[in-house]
């Protein structure tokens, strides 16, 4: 073993009242395998959902959190990881890992990347799945130059990466913001959006505003849907990651991590959106960190709903 480590668990499924933050051992890296001291935990809502109730192939206690920033401290024999040749020492960010909320920890070389110089730790850990579901959906409505997109959604974590990825494309958005925030329409107009306050008459105001070629949901409510429905005929030329039944129902896209298709374009485009932040071409907003210790108080804040940037645990 490489060492003992302390990292959330969830023992039964439930909200964060539940978790336990308790030691576990840390295995040595075979090939094919790092371990990483993690300097930083990205948060998700998908951290929180993921073990509120039982999952196919997930067993308990569940490890929580998917995203880490840190420093290798060792590595498997004969390994590379998803960039290529590492050392001991390099600092990495990883996605798609299991039990990313610890202080330690040992996982797949394939899913560590170098971290992008100019982001910190806490923004790094906080890149890639924002940033992956961002450039799917962008992906899956054919976004091109000159086009212009509905989003709804923008001021938040996901909508902040769609906003910079459209603009590195040349397309114009047009994106929802909280109509008594003034910061929300301002993060919109600070990452090349267009802001348009959502709420009762949203599609006049976007009509007023010129003609949408694709629709992009971020937030799943009555609204957004139905506003999407009626400004984009195509319906392949919308999408959503939070409303799944009404996109089934009118024959929308509905896309999610955790499906093939999803799954393999985001592991993809890991190696491209970490390149184009270490060229200063994507930013992460960061809204205030958390000692790892303070996971449940930092989930409860993130479920709250606009925490006005992304959080990350610090152990």
């Amino acid at each position: 073993m490489t060492g003992v480590a302390r990292h959330w668990v969830a023992p039964e499924w439930g909200g964060p009242e539940r978790w336990r933050f308790v030691e576990t051992s840390v295995p040595e890296p075979r090939p094919g395998e790092i371990t990483v001291r993690v300097r930083a935990a990205g948060m998700n809502p998908a951290d929180r959902k993921h073990v509120a109730a039982a999952r196919p192939g997930t067993a308990l206690p569940a490890a929580i959190g998917y995203e880490i920033s840190g420093e290798i401290t060792a590595i498997g024999p004969g390994t590379r990881i998803g960039s290529g040749d590492a050392a001991v020492g390099d600092e990495v960010v990883a996605f798609r890992v299991s039990g990313g909320y610890a202080t330690a920890l040992t996982i797949p070389a394939e899913k560590a990347f170098r971290k992008p110089v100019p982001l910190s730790h806490a923004e790094a850990a906080n890149l890639l799945l924002a940033g992956t579901t961002a450039a799917e959906m962008l992906e899956r409505v054919h976004a091109t130059q000159g086009e212009t997109i509905l989003l709804h959604g923008a001021s938040g974590a996901v909508g902040v990466m769609v906003l910079q990825l459209a603009g590195l494309r040349g397309v114009r958005v047009v994106g929802t913001a909280n109509p008594v925030d003034t910061a929300s329409a301002d993060r919109v107009r600070r990452f090349g959006g267009i802001p348009v306050a959502y709420g009762e008459g949203l599609e006049d105001r976007v009509r007023a505003l010129g003609a949408v070629d694709a629709a992009l949901d971020a937030v799943g409510t009555g609204e957004a849907v139905a506003v999407s429905l009626a400004l984009v005929a195509d319906r392949s030329r919308i999408v959503t990651i939070a409303a799944p039944e009404p996109a089934a129902e009118h024959g929308f896209l509905a896309i999610a991590g955790n499906q093939p298709e999803s799954a393999a374009f985001r592991d993809r485009i890991r190696g491209e959106l970490v390149r184009q932040a270490d060229e200063g071409r994507l930013q992460v907003p960061l809204a205030r960190t958390y000692p790892l210790a303070e996971a449940v108080e930092a989930t409860q804040f993130l479920a709250e709903g606009h925490p006005g940037g992304k959080l990350a645990l610090i152990p």
